[in-house]
């Protein structure tokens, strides 16, 4: 307190949010030279990371102590470091829930473009966006399979939230935007009786074909390739899926691609939407407030929405029930229902 009793205000929070930037690279370049995994195998000393990855003593020295630092690793008295349990689980490249590759995906596709903010904040959106095929296809077919593990924990809540493993005859999946496949993979998983039509760019379909096949679950997928408001979703569908689509295609585009999606469900099909949320006010949580920014730096006319925008779209579109989901993840999904 200031001898006026106010409460003495410090440049410790600025000071911490100028060197942000440096926490994803010193994880990234741990991921990428293989520390977390040569950890995993049990504790080593600077001697021994460094045998075991074959990168640099002084650089070695210089990440491992910050992530002693960060309390992703522990270092004993005898100079070993090993993984604490935040580390073991989410930073070891063998292990389903590993979400290293969206490091990847922060410093060599998201920080560049994230380098001309002030630009476009001046212009009100980037010169090109990666919205667009000509551009996003190559963007989206870099990462989608590596940030796989941030929605399965999800995809899997909503195939149980539905009951698909209870389903007693064919159940079809629309996955659009469909990516890596994550949410029609959880799908077909619960049940043999699921079969999915996947939507996408035709070089991001190379990567849903290359998951679903690794899962052996290719033989029960479709492939249309093309833009989401130009491509055949099909007709009759129990269940349509929007995994984190709506943020990047902007208002007008998602309030017609909620209309087209209408159309291909079946009576009492229900539609499943992933997105990073923001309250009313446009107040909080960080997360969805910070990805607005970033599809001011990634699309043209991308945005994060609250469940009241959502909600009102579905309703507009003709569906009824919205209703959010409490899953594992960034935000709660939103479901709703085309009427019977």
């Amino acid at each position: 307190m200031s001898a006026r009793g106010q409460v003495q205000v410090t440049p410790e929070r600025l000071q911490q949010m100028a060197w942000g930037y440096t926490g994803p690279l010193i994880l990234e370049a741990a991921v990428r030279h293989g520390v977390f995994d040569r950890l995993d195998e049990g504790p080593k000393t600077l001697d021994e990371v460094a045998a075991a990855t074959g990168a640099s003593h002084r650089g070695l020295r210089a990440i491992l102590n910050a992530l002693v630092g960060f309390q992703l690793l522990a270092r004993d008295g005898e100079g070993r470091y090993s993984l604490l349990p935040e580390s073991a689980v989410f930073l070891v490249s063998g292990k389903p829930t590993f979400i290293g590759g969206i490091l990847k995906h922060t410093s060599s596709q998201l920080m560049p473009i994230w380098m001309q903010l002030n630009e476009v904040v001046a212009r009100g959106g980037p010169t090109t966006g990666v919205n667009q095929e000509r551009t996003g296809s190559e963007f989206f077919h870099e990462f989608v399979e590596d940030i796989f593990p941030m929605s399965y924990p999800a995809a899997q809540n909503l195939a149980r939230a539905l009951n698909v493993a209870d389903a007693t005859g064919p159940m079809k999946v629309l996955d659009l935007a469909a990516g890596s496949g994550v949410w029609s993979i959880a799908l077909a998983q619960h049940s043999a009786h699921v079969s999915v039509t996947a939507v996408d760019w035709p070089g991001v379909l190379d990567v849903t074909r290359r998951v679903a096949t690794r899962f052996g679950l290719v033989d029960r997928y479709t492939f249309v390739s093309g833009d989401l408001l130009e491509a055949d979703f099909g007709r009759a569908h129990h269940i349509a899926t929007l995994g984190h689509i709506l943020h990047s295609e902007g208002a007008e585009r998602s309030r017609i691609l909620l209309r087209k999606t209408y159309d291909a469900l079946e009576p009492g099909g229900t539609i499943a939407i992933a997105e990073f949320l923001v309250n009313d006010d446009r107040t909080g949580p960080p997360m969805g407030l910070i990805f607005a920014v970033n599809m001011l730096v990634a699309t043209e006319n991308g945005d994060t929405f609250s469940f009241s925008e959502i909600s009102k779209w579905l309703d507009q579109a003709g569906f009824e029930n919205a209703r959010l989901l409490e899953s594992p993840g960034p935000s709660p999904l939103i479901l709703a229902n085309r009427p019977k």
